[in-house]
């Protein structure tokens, strides 16, 4: 009989949730219900609609449910990272949940710096240094005169876990996305109090971390009456969707990864963090994996959040078009016409990114793409430059050859940026599987059954229960050049 699981997987623009069945041999998985996500403004704030994430959750669940014929082992969930919720002690949830795009980071940027330089944040907790990380967030609480939130509230949980908690009742924060929270200490394997203290965080109000695989707690019995479905545990995955995608990856040896969704991480994995001058200065992330191995240095790339925003704008316009309908228009297009800086902060927040792109290149330039096919493939021929980039970069502070890309994730079923990324980084590109969040997730959920042994079983099983796709480089003399040039452009080191 097979074990049935559930993954959870929540986005910045969909939420999924899966259904795997293990046979022994093969891992079958099948998506049982599937929502868009997006995040709404209130005056000058971005919030997720956290109740409709939840019913969303809870439909999911009870379709896998019936799929399953009621026997489901367990759930795991997973989502991006740094957002969250304040909860009371009953649960109840005290605040709206602001997206990590908000702005009010930005607003409060230089009195944040002034309590503790990035540098030094960098240095204390190893990751990048990002408008949206929770502790920006939390400090920018601070800077509004909302304290008295963050003294008075039970706990602060981060996405996956604060629908745990609805689900569970259990309080806890697992460890790959309190990794990224820039409020972890690596060094000493919890919440880093010189990080709390110096930006008045209650150590209270943070709950206590667990790794992957620990088994939370089961759904509660009024919840599955209400749901008509039996009790099952939920486990802690690795519930940063970057931490369970990059378990999907088909490793053999060192290598790059990416895993290609609304933002692309570029990155890799190593034996243990790496804190320099050099990952400060490049903005290089560190990230926990699982069970404390498979760390991953990451650096971050805006990634296919700027053609869901010009598939977005075209759409107000009645444009109604395709992810592979755009790749098919790039296509047409003129190479290298138009190249932007993916990460320009310009590109960050929502709102008509066909003019902003067209801005950037105005300045650049004295020209702005004006066709779908020049903006489209001016975003795409960018991103694969950046990603060669990002590559170097970590090469470089890692001391190694990343010889392999692999690509995982929603951006791998896209063959036209599979094949510039190739093109553009001279190295071969692994593409696949594409819903590999939800792979890991379900590995995570295995190995704690004592199903699998471990990553790398789970891993061989994961190719053999997936599409996977391969792209040579091709035309690398030309594409040296555009890079040179590309980084001339941009003032990248």
């Amino acid at each position: 009989m097979s074990m049935n699981t559930i993954a959870f997987d929540l986005g910045g623009s969909s939420g999924k949730v899966f259904l795997g069945s293990y046979s022994g041999s093969r891992l079958s998985v099948q998506k049982v219900h599937s929502f868009k996500n997006s995040s709404t403004a209130i005056n000058d704030s971005l919030f997720w609609n956290i109740i409709s994430i939840y019913s969303n959750l809870l439909e999911g669940i009870q379709k896998a449910s019936a799929q399953a014929c009621g026997r489901i082992s367990s759930a795991g969930l997973d989502s991006f990272s740094n957002d969250f919720g304040l909860i009371d002690p009953c649960g109840d949830l005290l605040s709206p949940v602001h997206c990590y795009r908000d702005g009010r980071t930005t607003r409060y940027r230089r009195q944040i710096d002034r309590v503790m330089p990035p540098q030094q944040r960098h240095r204390l907790s190893g990751n990048q240094v990002a408008p949206s990380n929770t502790l920006m967030h939390l400090a920018s609480m601070v800077q509004a005169g909302q304290t008295f939130m963050l003294q008075n509230a039970y706990k602060m949980l981060l996405v996956p876990d604060l629908l745990i908690q609805f689900l569970t009742g259990q309080a806890v924060s697992e460890y790959t996305i309190s990794s990224v929270s820039e409020m972890y200490d690596f060094e000493k394997k919890s919440w880093n109090r010189k990080i709390l203290s110096a930006y008045q965080i209650p150590e209270s109000l943070l709950a206590p971390i667990v790794f992957p695989g620990t088994f939370v707690g089961g759904v509660k019995k009024e919840l599955c009456d209400s749901l008509h479905i039996s009790s099952f545990p939920v486990v802690s995955v690795c519930e940063h969707d970057t931490a369970s995608a990059y378990l999907s990856a088909p490793c053999a040896g060192d290598c790059a990864i990416i895993s290609s969704g609304t933002w692309s991480l570029v990155g890799t994995e190593v034996s243990s963090p790496i804190i320099s001058e050099y990952t400060y200065r490049y903005n290089i992330a560190n990230e926990g994996g699982y069970q404390g191995s498979h760390h991953r240095m990451v650096k971050s790339i805006m990634g296919l959040w700027i053609l869901q925003e010009v598939q977005s704008c075209l759409a107000s316009q009645n444009h109604n078009l395709t992810f592979d309908e755009l790749g098919e228009l790039a296509r047409g297009a003129k190479p290298f016409a138009f190249l932007i800086d993916p990460d320009d902060i310009a590109f960050f927040r929502p709102g008509n990114m066909p003019q902003k792109i067209q801005e950037k290149c105005r300045e650049k330039y004295g020209a702005i793409p004006e066709s779908i096919g020049e903006i489209v493939r001016c975003v795409l021929e960018s991103l694969a430059l950046k990603y060669r980039w990002a590559i170097e970069c970590l090469e470089r502070v890692t001391d190694k050859q990343l010889p392999v890309i692999h690509i995982v994730g929603g951006g791998s079923q896209d063959a036209f940026l599979c094949q510039l990324a190739a093109d553009a980084s001279n190295k071969p590109v692994v593409a696949g599987p594409a819903d590999a969040t939800a792979l890991g997730n379900l590995m995570v959920q295995l190995i704690a059954h004592g199903e699998l042994s471990g990553i790398e079983e789970g891993r061989k099983l994961i190719r053999l229960s997936s599409d996977i796709r391969q792209y040579t480089p091709r035309q690398p003399e030309i594409w040296d050049e555009v890079y040179e040039g590309f980084k001339t452009r941009y003032q990248l080191p």
